[in-house]
């Protein structure tokens, strides 16, 4: 039986949240306190003189500052008391997304209800209320949104006694969350309509910018993590010895999962632990040594290494071969909600955050969203180079010559399409990337040519391949049509397929494999 939640009930269901005001503690003289920002591009230390018109006046070395409140939270004795406010809908999960994209993100859905966001950060860690107020901050009040930062598993047991009604995750929910779930009545969490992708984040292997390494394989960031290589000199670099820098976040498993299949290995006898992603960040600045693995919002400043798999195939930490799914160490940020409730609150942020209106304010986060990027090919990139010595008989041969001719007149751009393991159907990104792509090509000009464009693994006998290649890229192309429908007119869609040719991954792992059956899109404009 489906539930809605009325007014009602929701103010009944409220979370009482704390929230600053500006009475400061009677000290007889203002004492030390430091000004901290959830994303910590913020971190300041002097005495607060007060607070004025939503701002802290604080007085430091460099001078007198104005601070607004809702950017920082204040810590010390004489930091402002605080009250109770309540918030209608709770959005627990992902420090990540919590700290790194909710608060400019709550205020985009803001501006697109015309309305004004004031964020108030909490006397909990990683903790801020974002309240809306329409017509630009001279209505009635939209309600109150408490972004609490914790991790996905809390918060999808937060989903399961419905203290939360918006879960954020830097994983996909595991099988048996979803199980638990839909016992619970929560319905099927991983329904288009129920687990939502938020955005892309590759993270990042960084060193302190004096370390003049700048690129590693997969297998030396593993012996490095092993604690096999203790010196820069060990892996090319200076003689310097290595401080390895490690996470008990979300953050972790992913890293794991990418150099280690998943395995969490013993940490290096001198490892640091940081508790987010800036902690990390910052350690690396201070440390000349220092190696870390951040999220792509968190680098600041730091040198990117492009890693090098174990067949010899390098990525970038770009947008772009993370929006095509190409880089080693990419992530999908989620956004959930049950199934039984429609929270209007709740639907209308989510729709605002998954929709293209988002995506500005998601690349001013520092995330990747899912926006259509075009970027050149030509044969003088890398990967027309790849192409040239690809080919071990004649056959191999002409279909690579053939992959280099449409290379040279064309652009690719970043929306690439999977499928489900052992299916036909695209996976949820795939569903989600056609209306992208439908609504991004309404605007080419007339004369437009859209080519997409077929690979497979190396798995099997190379015509099989070649042929199962072309026939993913045909039932793109009737999905597109489908949807599109004469919304194109513009634009002439063609299909081919390369086969194994120009491999995006190794062919050594079930990840790798799944990442070269592919339908990649490229574009050509008169």
């Amino acid at each position: 039986m489906k539930h809605t939640t009325s007014t009602k009930q929701r103010s009944i269901l409220r979370t009482l949240i704390l929230a600053s005001t500006t009475t400061l503690c009677t000290n007889a003289a203002a004492d030390v306190v430091t000004l901290r920002s959830t994303d910590g591009t913020i971190n300041l230390q002097g005495d607060l003189i007060g607070v004025v018109d939503d701002y802290y006046l604080l007085q430091t070395a460099l001078g007198d500052l104005r601070i607004a409140t809702n950017r920082v939270r204040c810590e010390g004795e004489s930091c402002p008391t605080t009250k109770a406010i309540e918030a209608d809908i709770t959005v627990s999960g992902s420090d990540t997304i919590a700290q790194g994209l909710m608060p400019l993100l709550m205020g985009g859905y803001a501006t697109s209800q015309d309305a004004e966001s004031t964020i108030t950060t909490t006397a909990n860690d990683g903790e801020f209320a974002a309240t809306l107020v329409g017509q630009q901050g001279f209505g009635d009040s939209m309600g109150t949104y408490l972004v609490s930062s914790s991790n996905a598993g809390d918060a999808f047991s937060g989903l399961l006694d419905n203290s939360t009604q918006v879960a954020m995750s830097a994983r996909p929910i595991t099988a048996d969350e979803a199980a638990a779930l839909a016992a619970n009545g929560a319905g099927d969490m991983t329904a288009l309509d129920q687990e939502h992708i938020l955005a892309l984040d590759g993270l990042v292997v960084i060193v302190n910018q004096s370390n003049p390494v700048t690129q590693l394989s997969v297998v030396d960031v593993a012996r490095i993590y092993r604690g096999e290589v203790t010196n820069w000199a060990q892996v090319g670099g200076p003689n310097l010895p290595v401080s390895v820098v490690t996470s008990d976040t979300d953050t972790a498993s992913v890293f794991n999962a990418g150099v280690f299949g998943g395995n969490s290995p013993a940490n290096a006898p001198s490892a640091f632990t940081a508790t987010d992603n800036v902690e990390a960040s910052n350690y690396v600045d201070e440390n000349a040594g220092a190696i870390a693995y951040v999220g792509f919002a968190f680098k600041r400043g730091q040198k990117p290494l492009t890693l090098i798999s174990e067949c010899g195939i390098g990525t970038e930490p770009d947008a772009f071969s993370v929006k095509t799914e190409e880089y080693t160490l990419f992530r999908r940020l989620f956004l959930y909600n049950r199934g039984d409730v429609a929270d209007p609150m709740a639907t209308g942020f989510i729709d605002y955050a998954t929709s293209d209106a988002a995506n500005g304010v998601i690349r001013q986060s520092g995330f990747i969203n899912l926006g259509v990027e075009r970027v050149e090919m030509g044969l003088a990139s890398q990967r027309a180079k790849t192409v040239l010595q690809s080919g071990t008989n004649a056959t191999e041969q002409r279909v690579a010559s053939n992959m280099l001719a449409l290379m040279a007149n064309n652009d690719r751009l970043s929306s690439t399409f999977r499928f489900r393991t052992g299916s036909t159907i695209l996976d949820p990104r795939g569903q989600a990337d056609l209306t992208r792509l439908a609504n991004y090509l309404k605007d080419m000009p007339a004369g437009t040519e859209v080519t997409l464009v077929g690979f497979a693994d190396s798995v099997g006998a190379f015509g099989p391949n070649l042929s199962l290649a072309e026939g993913r890229a045909a039932q793109v192309r009737a999905a597109l049509e489908t949807l599109a429908g004469d919304s194109l007119s513009n634009v002439t869609i063609k299909t081919t397929g390369f086969g194994e040719i120009a491999p995006a991954a190794c062919n050594t792992t079930d990840s790798g494999r799944q990442i070269n059956r592919r339908v990649e899109t490229w574009i050509s404009t008169q």
